[in-house]
């Protein structure tokens, strides 16, 4: 039996080299590889995808986020990976944290990176701060706040939305009169919506907080490095961003800061919190952020992007969080002008309520929105997106943020959207 084994392998192994050498020359890695199969002892084969080499097209990425990063922090994710418990991944890992301090205007001691994308800091902040059962009030404008609340339903809390529709403004004395009805451990408002293209401004709520000893928990990873936002002067109690838009970081980490008030309520909870990977009683440790001497194993964290990260954040303090709001400002008003010179509508009509990063425009009368973006992507290599979660149907959303925030990146959008106007077909009356 052995014999006959070794026979047929021996004249399969033939028949390989015939054919490297004879007319069918160009087929031989494919016989090589069927010769491979037949005396392997596995019974699924290698996918044939995966014996082709990675294939990724080179895209304008203006929509809502990731967008497209630069080059020096592509150089930075590349270095050769060390180990995640290594001094010098410490010292990185300190960089970091005064990055985000720095990007947050924060003095907090309890400043890091999770090592995951915006979800998951949000995730962290409830989970780490809401106890089953306590009372949380939310802002739902858009689909950020919708997540929240969902998130705290999850955990057994008792949750109460403060609801308007997509780019809805709340006053500060909508905002105190919905504190003093449902008295709530924690207020949630998104900074940053990106689903309606709304900025929505902060300061005051943090005292309405204060006084009715509430923590005020604030969404920035559409605005945070396009928008003025003071972590400490506004009174933010917890504040987090996600990595991949105007930081212009690969999306997989994302910034999050408590202040000694959060943390007074976080490290005094009754109960644990419901994550292990989110307990900031472990993070705090593995972030050197608790006092003590030892950084104990909790996870392996994402080495290269926390390359990517630190590089990101040095690029902002090196343009200044000045400059980078002025850049925004300034781009998203040219790109504002052309975009009403093309006789489309802006979703925000109060200019000073305009996300600089993000800009939502109405769908046009009488368009297919999904066709005008397909066209787009197809003709211009161009990523633009419709509405997310409750502004669906009604936004079509350009992102021009970070490495992307550039006049000509603005006319190289406006261009792809007249063309789209000129070539899509009307589809409504």
């Amino acid at each position: 039996m052995q014999r006959a084994l070794f026979g047929r392998s021996a004249s399969l192994a033939q028949q390989a080299a015939a054919a490297l050498d004879g007319p069918l020359a160009s087929r031989s890695a494919a016989a090589l590889r069927r010769l491979e199969r037949s005396m392997s002892s596995v019974n699924i084969p290698p996918p044939e995808c995966m014996l082709r080499p990675l294939e990724v097209p080179l895209r304008y990425l203006f929509g809502p986020g990731p967008s497209n990063v630069p080059p020096r922090v592509l150089a930075a994710a590349s270095r050769p990976i060390i180990g995640h418990l290594h001094p010098e991944m410490y010292e990185i890992m300190n960089d970091i944290k005064k990055g985000i301090q720095y990007a947050f205007q924060t003095d907090n001691n309890m400043t890091i990176a999770m090592s995951a994308s915006g979800h998951a800091a949000m995730e962290c902040a409830v989970f780490n701060v809401v106890e089953p059962g306590e009372s949380v009030l939310i802002t739902v404008n858009g689909i950020w706040g919708e997540r929240v609340a969902e998130i705290a339903e999850r955990i057994g809390a008792n949750v109460h939305r403060l609801v308007k529709a997509p780019g809805g403004y709340y006053t500060n004395k909508e905002i105190e009169q919905a504190i003093e009805k449902h008295k709530p451990v924690l207020f949630f408002l998104a900074h940053g919506e990106s689903s309606a293209g709304l900025c929505h401004p902060v300061d005051g709520i943090g005292d309405i907080c204060r006084k009715h000893n509430c923590l005020f928990l604030v969404d920035t990873v559409a605005s945070l490095g396009a928008a003025p936002i003071f972590m400490d002067k506004q009174k933010i109690d917890i504040l987090y961003t996600g990595s991949q838009k105007a930081l212009n970081a690969p999306p997989g980490t994302a910034p999050i800061s408590f202040n000694e008030i959060a943390c007074n309520k976080m490290f005094n909870r009754k109960t644990k919190p419901v994550s292990y990977l989110f307990d900031m009683r472990h993070l705090s440790n593995y972030w050197g952020c608790d006092g003590k001497p030892m950084r104990e194993y909790h996870h392996t964290g994402p080495v290269s992007g926390f390359f990517a990260l630190r590089e990101s954040l040095a690029i902002l303090a090196e343009k200044g969080l000045e400059e980078s709001w002025r850049k925004h400002k300034e781009v998203s008003a040219y790109f504002y002008k052309g975009i009403e010179d093309l006789g489309l509508k802006l979703f925000i009509p109060d200019k000073d309520l305009r996300l600089p990063s993000v800009t939502t425009i109405s769908i046009p009368e009488g368009y297919e929105w999904r066709e005008m973006l397909t066209y787009i992507m197809k003709n211009h290599q161009m990523e633009m997106t419709g509405g997310l979660g409750p502004s669906i149907g009604m936004v079509m959303r350009i992102g021009l943020m970070g490495y992307n925030c550039e006049k000509t990146n603005a006319d190289k959008a406006l261009h792809a959207l007249a063309d789209a106007l000129k070539n899509c077909k009307k589809t409504k009356a």
